[in-house]
């Protein structure tokens, strides 16, 4: 494996991306967000995350299939620019950069937060800057560093996930009898209501459902750091379908068999009270370790990202003020790119020191994950323009059914944002999101194009 100035490095092994894939599809939203979706349209929140996971799939597959042509891209994002013209790849490159740079801010707060659960004297902003410290430190080193960090990241998710399920597995079989009543089947399926709370929480809980599946596309920014790009990008998506039903339908299904989903409470992770009926009375120990691994999945995965994302950007929009951070070192690293991009979510723990801020952050990090949708939508459209270009190799990783599942995909997509408009929790939000593309798209559209260097 070679090094050059001109390229990052390639440091990803097959198992590396293998986990990194099988993590990307284990969220926060799940451990600690369980409760409140099911409280939203009960065991229907099975068909709700079918068919998200099934947008994602179409989503991640037409990613798959353009890096499969060109796998030397370091960002699926630069195909917008190829496609869709520079000003798109303008501002969807930027736009992702920022949602991302918000969501590893959101990350750290939590992370914070979290280690403040076990050391509530030791100074929040202190714990912040020390694991971000930690992260970026690893991530100088060279990107077999990142592979590491997040393949024993994605194993302790996994490993919760997996312990869930055996849990209910056994509890099943030996018609456990608690507090809450006889553990089996019979939990989800009796007195079935498709529509329990009505047809408007159904809807609502697709935005939630969302959230937990956002950041998936990760796998497409691992994909250029592999060493057998193209294998590996096709294993890793082709997989990942079922991934989805064995982590987060296996979950729901392990949880509401145990818990009557009447009576999971919707502010409670059910992770806690289910370990809590076996018998684990740290049960709150135990969550509280795991989401802070997931946290700090997060946030490593966040800098990795936007790390390769700026470093792409600098080199395709040829900005002279971007140059520095089409630096590669030694070890095969945007390097510069990487400390720019920590210093500002170094900025984090000071920004939650101003009273008030709290608040507006919680505000930004759900603009954020809005504009996840826009992002989207518009990869998807770039997909459509380069199945009419000569580069579409109908003998590669084509997605099946893509004239009828993409522009399907892409209604869905804008159907979700839509609907953010019509419940209290994220009108504003939404709103905020439609400002950020009025205002940013008119700048792309009259920034002055520049010839990439």
């Amino acid at each position: 494996m070679k090094n050059n100035e001109n390229n990052a490095q390639r440091g990803l092994k097959n198992r590396h991306v293998q986990l990194i894939a099988i993590a990307g599809t284990i969220g926060t939203g799940l451990f600690l967000g369980a409760g409140k979706s099911i409280s939203l349209t009960g065991p229907s929140i099975l068909l709700v995350y079918l068919i998200i996971g099934a947008l994602m799939f179409v989503l991640l597959r037409t990613i798959g299939e353009m890096l499969y042509v060109d796998p030397e891209q370091h960002s699926f994002l630069n195909f917008v620019s190829r496609y869709l013209g520079d000003k798109a790849g303008y501002f969807v490159s930027w736009t992702y950069w920022l949602v991302v740079i918000f969501m590893a801010m959101a990350e750290l707060t939590a992370i914070g937060s979290y280690i403040h659960f076990w050391l509530p004297n030791f100074p929040i902003w202190l714990a912040e800057i020390l694991v971000l410290a930690l992260l970026t430190g690893l991530n100088t080193l060279n990107s077999r560093f990142f592979g590491e960090t997040e393949f024993w990241f994605g194993m302790i998710k996994i490993v919760a996930i997996v312990g869930l399920i055996l849990t209910a597995i056994i509890l099943v079989f030996s018609n456990f009898k608690s507090s809450a009543g006889t553990v089996g089947l019979h939990n989800i399926t009796q007195n079935f209501e498709f529509f329990p709370h009505g047809l408007s929480k159904f809807f609502e809980s697709f935005q939630m459902v969302m959230f937990a599946f956002v950041a998936m596309e990760f796998i497409g920014m691992t994909a250029a750091e592999t060493e057998n790009p193209r294998p590996t990008l096709k294993k890793a998506i082709n997989q990942i379908p079922l991934r989805i039903i064995l982590f987060y339908i296996g979950a729901l299904i392990a949880i509401m068999c145990i818990y009557r989903w009447q009576d999971i409470p919707a502010d409670q992770s059910p992770f806690v009270m289910i370990f809590q009926l076996i018998g684990i009375k740290w049960a709150a120990t135990l969550i509280n370790f795991v989401v802070l691994t997931s946290a700090a999945s997060a946030l490593n995965s966040a800098l990795f990202s936007t790390t390769r994302n700026l470093y792409a950007l600098s080199k395709l929009n040829g900005d002279k003020i971007l140059t520095p951070f089409t630096k590669i070192s030694r070890t095969g690293i945007p390097v510069n790119a990487l400390l720019f991009t920590a210093f500002l979510i170094f900025l984090t723990p000071f920004i939650s020191m101003i009273p008030g801020v709290a608040n507006g952050f919680v505000f930004i990090t759900s603009v954020a994950t809005n504009l996840f949708l826009i992002v989207y939508i518009i990869s998807l459209l770039t997909y459509l323009k380069f199945r009419k270009s000569a580069e579409f190799d109908p003998n590669g990783f084509v997605t099946p059914y893509a004239k009828f599942f993409v522009p399907l995909t892409i209604l869905a997509f804008g159907l979700i944002f839509v609907s953010l408009f019509f419940f209290s929790d994220t009108l504003i939000p939404a709103i905020g999101s439609l400002i950020w593309i009025i205002v940013f798209g008119l700048i792309a559209k009259f920034r002055q194009t520049k010839t990439p260097a």
